[in-house]
């Protein structure tokens, strides 16, 4: 099959790779529809992830048809429409059980790393390969998708493709981001980054009430996007105090919950990312602008949740503040076992609506330009999806 592979740091290529098969009676295999581009997989392109190895196979985000399925999968028949939850999780053990699918203790195909990099062992994700899950990514034309009846969802009839695949990982990471970050009716909520993670978690603070929601970011078509389609406020951070501009718009107290939802800006300086930590070569490092923000602009009392990716170490953090004003501060992968059918439910009932957030798509060939557009904001691209029968 073809799939679109790494090439090493910055190079990708579609490539021919082995079809995927079943190696467990919970297995299933997905043909695939839709897959799109994230964030999260930027580090990854760029070399700040580890132990990747040539020919890997990139990409979490999507949706597609069932192809094949194991003897003990119950939940889905062949030809059924799915999203799969980028998270890969077993569903048995204590933390699936608390609905904290992406630290599963059994979907980690590389425990060790994980451990050795964060304390613990965390659960697998679509095309991590080996530092973070070890399963083959969805930018490709068919998927194995291991622990089927616990990860994947069939999609509604009313629902569209270009609509369902964000349920994957945007929308509940966007839900994650509101509902952990405890957005309550009448809340000042500001959100950092107004892509995809961003849009969508404004859009979840509106539905669980909050009385303003506020999108900071530098590029205008985004924030025209996220005003159109959240109905949030905007403010762009190169043009703005930001933190002045919050306090002004929040009663002179700050917002009630402030969302990170940019992830950390690599400029080659500062302290090691988590691929340094392995290989001993220095690499870009991750700079926590929006998080350092988020936490002086948050109101005393507020809560910070940090949605964005972040590989390694950061410096310059504000614990001080974080103290002295009595923030919460929360952070997450997203669990999208947890939100995805209720999200699907709200995107049959019109009240969840992603599909403008696929602003490019292209057939699978051309994925390389699509995560260039995607890497560098260019032509408006909020996020690149792939479509393998073109």
């Amino acid at each position: 099959m073809r799939a679109l592979c790494w090439e090493g740091a910055d190079a990708l290529a579609v490539r021919q790779v082995p079809d995927p098969e079943l190696r467990n009676a919970h297995d299933m295999i997905v043909r695939v529809r839709r897959s799109a581009t994230c964030g999260a997989d930027l580090p990854l392109v760029e070399g700040r992830l580890p132990l990747l190895a040539a020919g890997d196979v990139l990409g979490h985000e999507f949706l597609g048809e069932v192809a094949e399925v194991g003897p003990e999968v119950r939940g889905h028949r062949v030809g059924d429409r799915v999203v799969v939850s980028a998270a890969v999780a077993g569903g048995s053990c204590w933390y699936c059980r608390q609905g904290l699918h992406s630290c599963c203790d059994n979907s980690g195909t590389a425990p060790a790393v994980t451990e050795s990099a964060w304390g613990q062992p965390t659960g697998g994700c679509y095309g991590h390969p080996r530092a973070a899950g070890g399963f083959a990514g969805s930018h490709a034309e068919y998927v194995r998708v291991p622990y089927a009846d616990v990860g994947a969802f069939t999609v509604p009839d009313p629902v569209s493709d270009d609509r369902a695949v964000f349920a994957s990982d945007a929308a509940p990471a966007g839900w994650m981001g509101a509902e952990l970050g405890e957005v309550r009716p009448g809340d000042v909520v500001a959100v950092w980054g107004a892509g995809a993670v961003g849009q969508l978690t404004a859009q979840a603070a509106r539905l669980l009430g909050a009385d303003r929601v506020i999108v900071i970011d530098r590029h205008p078509e985004r924030l025209r996007m996220a005003e159109r389609h959240t109905g949030a406020e905007t403010l762009n951070f190169e043009l703005t105090d930001v933190p002045a501009e919050l306090r002004e718009r929040s009663g002179g107290r700050g917002p009630d919950v402030c969302v990170e939802a940019a992830g950390g800006a690599a400029d080659g300086a500062g302290p090691p990312s988590l691929a340094a930590r392995f290989t001993g070569r220095r690499g870009p490092a991750e700079d926590p602008l929006a998080v350092r923000e988020a936490v002086h602009a948050c109101r005393k009392g507020g809560t910070v949740f940090v949605s964005g990716t972040f590989t390694g170490f950061v410096d310059t953090f504000p614990l001080g503040a974080v103290m002295n004003k009595g923030l919460t501060l929360r952070s997450a992968r997203q669990h999208g076992q947890r939100w995805i059918p209720m999200l699907l439910d709200r995107m049959a009932r019109d009240e969840l609506r992603t599909e403008h957030l696929a602003t490019h798509r292209l057939p699978l060939e051309q994925a390389p330009a699509g995560y260039a557009l995607f890497r560098d904001r260019t032509d408006g691209c909020v996020r690149a999806v792939f479509t393998p029968d073109g």
